[in-house]
């Protein structure tokens, strides 16, 4: 299964809409942003599936 760039796009642009909203507590909001934006790259890193042209004996083979 391919990465979702769009909706790891769409997530990280609506967590920038929603930290340009706040106001208050700058330094709260900052280390929101950095706590929801790895967990949002995380879900993403996530979907991708790794397969390779090696066996579970020889642990080894071309990633594809």
């Amino acid at each position: 299964m391919p990465l979702n760039t769009p909706k790891l796009e769409l997530d990280i642009l609506n967590l920038l809409n929603d930290m340009a909203a706040r106001t208050e507590e700058p330094i709260k909001a900052r280390a929101d942003y950095a706590r929801e934006l790895a967990q949002i790259i995380t879900a993403f890193v996530k979907t991708g599936q790794v397969s390779t042209t090696g066996t579970a004996a020889a642990q080894t083979g071309t990633i594809l």
